[in-house]
């Protein structure tokens, strides 16, 4: 039964109470105190079960006694000269012990206790729960029945069984309740959550596509919105004669874009008009996209879809060779697409006039994008030349064309030029014009290129190595981009069927300049180009 008791225990060394632990509290005995130190200790004790955790460390058990009974209250931690008086007045024993009289009185008592409790509800969970309960209850009162008893063999066993019985029904009833405060609150919470994330999904796959469709047309941004998606410009990926270009990011969706903030210089807004006319509503693989601009006074900006691997420039002009001649081949004929739906996929004619490596820009696949329309030009599809009061382009790559009109009348064709010359340098890892080459023979490269295929001999191209099939149909087709008259040169989309096509199906075309075996004159010309401004 659970009664005060006084334990005594006998200890190596002194001990000290701790202020908050209450219930583990020790009363020196010096009286009994020789060469030992006596302590005493009083709680409350189930059926006079001492726990060896309640011990000190250097304490051993010496005796215990119950202390009190009905009509004889002990308080907590009872000091040593009242247990001496408990101890004199004796202690209540009662024999056998249950909780009643007899199994009746045990469950007559219970069920009042249990009758009391309020009920929440009286549904079905509810009523399975007092039913459990009350089961609970009768084994109780049959096992101290029981133990009341005598106790044999059969008695123990009849008790073995009754507190199975009585374990299974007290699982049952805690699963009933977890059911009820636990499972069921977590599958309404399961429920929720999934019907917010399924709607969530929806609403972000329309958002997602209206911001697609949104950005399929450019947007118009102030200025510091412009400030915010740069971050004040701290990330700069570049400068030329055009401006600064910055990288940014556009909320929502962190979509990375590159700004091009155009300097003074354009402030007539020519190119600004260029590129918002031209590639503000093309939407091709090959073309980089515009998502959107900003013109505030003097202030001019141009946002596109941001290209992780730079332009093409760096690459081919890099001493280490990062581009297979699959690569290569591929990213030509991208970049031949690209200029083909210019020509003839759009309402109108665009012609680019400025192709070369630096305006070629690699996404994450190397999937090769058509950028800078600084100098593009709209034109009704039916018309065949182009009128151009100035020429313009980059030295190296302007067709003959764009210097005499005595070559032919200024076309798409010229764009057709300037890609011949960038397979070119695509395939020679070189710029085509090399002042600093050892002989005029090897400084212009195509005129070394045209030689060496015209004789058959390719063991010097690429530094000795024998020359790709690839790199040899890229070379082909180059020469025949590059040359002299308009007329003499493929249109895009043939350009395109002579990259499906095998290196068999190629014919060698005419030499594509004016000039000596060697292309001494034509070198010469353009070198003296270098001195026209772009």
């Amino acid at each position: 039964m659970d009664s005060v008791w006084a334990i005594f225990v006998n200890c190596s060394q002194p001990l000290e109470n701790n202020d908050t632990d209450k219930y583990h509290r020790y009363e020196p005995v010096s009286c009994l105190s020789n060469s030992s130190f006596i302590y005493l200790a009083t709680g409350y004790r189930y059926d006079g079960y001492v726990s060896a955790g309640d011990l000190k460390p250097s304490c051993g058990y010496l005796a215990m006694t119950p202390l009190g009974g009905p009509g004889m209250p002990v308080p907590w931690n009872t000091s040593y000269p009242d247990v001496v008086k408990f101890m004199r007045s004796g202690f209540a024993l009662r024999f056998p012990f249950s909780y009643g009289d007899n199994i009746r009185e045990c469950l007559a008592n219970n069920m009042r206790t249990f009758l009391k409790d309020p009920r929440s509800s009286t549904g079905i969970k509810e009523l399975i729960v007092d039913i459990l309960t009350v089961v609970d209850i009768f084994w109780a009162c049959v096992i101290y029945q029981l133990q009341s008893t005598n106790n044999n063999g059969v008695t123990t066993v009849l008790i073995g069984i009754i507190e199975t019985i009585q374990y299974v029904s007290g699982v049952l009833k805690y699963t009933a309740v977890v059911c009820r405060f636990v499972l069921m609150p977590l599958a309404v919470f399961v429920f929720l959550v999934y019907k917010y994330w399924k709607t969530r999904i929806t609403v972000d796959a329309v958002e997602k596509f209206l911001r697609m469709q949104q950005m399929l047309v450019p947007m118009r941004y102030a200025y510091t919105n412009i400030i915010a998606i740069t971050g004040h410009f701290r990330d700069k990926l570049g400068q030329g004669g055009y401006g600064s270009v910055y990288k940014g990011v556009l909320q929502p969706g962190e979509v990375h874009v590159a700004i091009k903030m155009l300097g003074n210089s354009n402030c007539n807004g020519d190119e600004f008009i260029s590129e918002v006319a031209t590639i503000g509503k093309i939407h091709h693989v090959n073309i980089v996209r515009l998502i959107g601009f900003c013109s505030e006074e003097n202030s001019r900006a141009l946002i596109y879809e941001f290209m992780p691997h730079g332009s093409l420039d760096k690459y081919i002009f890099s001493s280490e060779k990062s581009l297979s001649w699959d690569k290569l081949n591929e990213i030509a004929l991208g970049i031949a697409r690209g200029l083909n739906y210019l020509h003839h996929g759009c309402d109108m004619q665009i012609v680019h006039f400025d192709i070369k490596p630096h305006n070629i820009l690699l996404d994450n696949n190397f999937v090769p994008k058509v950028a800078d329309f600084g100098l593009a030009k709209l034109f009704p599809k039916d018309d065949n030349f182009v009128p151009l009061s100035a020429m313009r382009g980059t030295i190296g790559y302007i067709a003959p064309e764009m210097v005499s009109r005595s070559f032919g009348v200024i076309s798409s064709k010229s764009d057709v030029y300037s890609f011949g010359m960038l397979l070119l340098e695509m395939t020679g890892g070189r710029r085509n014009a090399d002042p600093h080459a050892g002989s005029s023979s090897q400084a212009y490269y195509p005129s070394l290129v045209y030689s060496q295929l015209s004789q058959g001999d390719a063991n010097e191209i690429s530094e000795g190595v024998d020359m790709h099939e690839l790199e040899k149909k890229l070379c082909i087709i180059g020469l025949w981009c590059i040359q002299m008259k308009p007329q003499d040169r493929p249109m895009m989309s043939e350009v395109i069927e002579m990259f499906e096509d095998g290196v068999d199906g190629i014919q060698m075309p005419p030499r594509p300049f004016f000039c000596d075996d060697e292309g001494d004159s034509y070198y010469s010309a353009i070198s003296k180009l270098d001195t026209i401004e772009e």
